[in-house]
């Protein structure tokens, strides 16, 4: 049974950081976290028409599920989105690992189904992808994406589900101002070819593209984001001040210009929310219409900053 096309928001919301164990070297981002805060962050993302939720059970091997369920609780289901990860890399050794792995993501989700299930990184798409079929067919996924996969992946994947009379219903790769491989090799324009929404991850750099952080004001002590970035922060200031400069003629943040960035290239950002005063950027985004000359420009001084944020757990595109 085909369920009706996803519907895609003009933003979705990154629950990697809400993993967070609070112990440096443990999957720690230096984000203070509490119960009532994320709560409050749902409360507010809800009334302002965010409600697409992007989860995995790889984000704190499954305390981000359980704190997003906790967040959510009371909502009517059918009132927000979920979306989460099978990860090959952390596949268990049953019959069915797909299958092993999502049971376990609903007992946590406190769901019966999910509206976006991803496969999290390539591994091996003939072997992964068919798995899929049966999940979608039961209902207990409503619509599948792949993550992390370059061209020839997605399409193998496509072709799979393709002869089940399925298809990959979305595409969620790390695309940002500092990262962008998946235009560069194509990417985006399979997507915008075959009608198939791009969720770009890490638009903001874990927090590098804020503007917030800088030389003197570093990314937290001790957080995996800190060893990452802060020694490239000098180099991003040339365009982090011009972000700023293009948000102050709207009243709006270089987070916002970052997001509303991604958005103009025509993908929806999943940006990480741990904050309720992070949603109110968000709205500013949504709203934010960037010149051609601005883009070009913002690209260029990402470009010159030589500056490559790709991740140790992603390929070459």
């Amino acid at each position: 049974m085909k369920s009706k096309t996803l519907a895609v928001p003009a933003v979705a919301l990154g629950t990697w950081a809400w993993g967070d164990s609070g112990e440096p070297g443990d999957g720690y981002f230096g984000s203070e976290l509490s119960e009532s805060g994320l709560r409050e962050v749902v409360e507010k993302a809800h009334s302002n028409g965010f409600t697409l939720w992007d989860t995995a059970v790889a984000y704190g091997m499954g305390r981000s599920e359980t704190v997003l369920a906790q967040a959510l609780k009371g909502y009517d289901r059918s009132e927000y989105q979920l979306s989460t990860k099978f990860t090959p890399q952390i596949a268990g050794d049953g019959d069915d690992p797909v299958a092993d792995m999502l049971e376990e993501s609903l007992d946590r989700l406190s769901t019966d189904y999910v509206d976006l299930f991803w496969i999290h990184n390539p591994a091996d798409v003939a072997r992964w992808t068919p798995s899929l079929i049966p999940l979608l067919t039961s209902g207990k996924i409503k619509h599948v994406g792949v993550s992390n996969h370059n061209l020839e992946e997605i399409a193998l994947a496509d072709q799979i589900l393709g002869e089940a009379g399925f298809r990959v219903e979305a595409v969620q790769n790390h695309y940002s101002l500092l990262y962008r491989s998946s235009e560069r090799a194509g990417v985006l324009d399979y997507c915008r070819e075959h009608d198939v929404p791009f969720f770009a991850y890490m638009v903001l750099e874990q927090g590098a593209l804020t503007g917030r952080y800088g030389p003197t004001n570093p990314l937290p002590e001790g957080s995996s984001r800190a060893a990452v970035y802060n020694g490239v922060l000098p180099r991003l200031r040339a365009l982090t001040d011009r972000m700023k400069a293009i948000g102050e003629d709207r009243n709006a943040s270089a987070a916002d210009v970052a997001t509303a960035w991604a958005i103009a290239k025509g993908t929806t950002p999943i940006v990480g929310v741990t904050k309720a005063a992070y949603i109110d950027g968000l709205v500013r985004a949504r709203g934010i219409e960037l010149t051609t000359k601005e883009i070009a420009e913002l690209e260029a001084l990402a470009d010159a900053s030589g500056v490559d944020t790709r991740g140790w757990w992603e390929q070459e595109m």
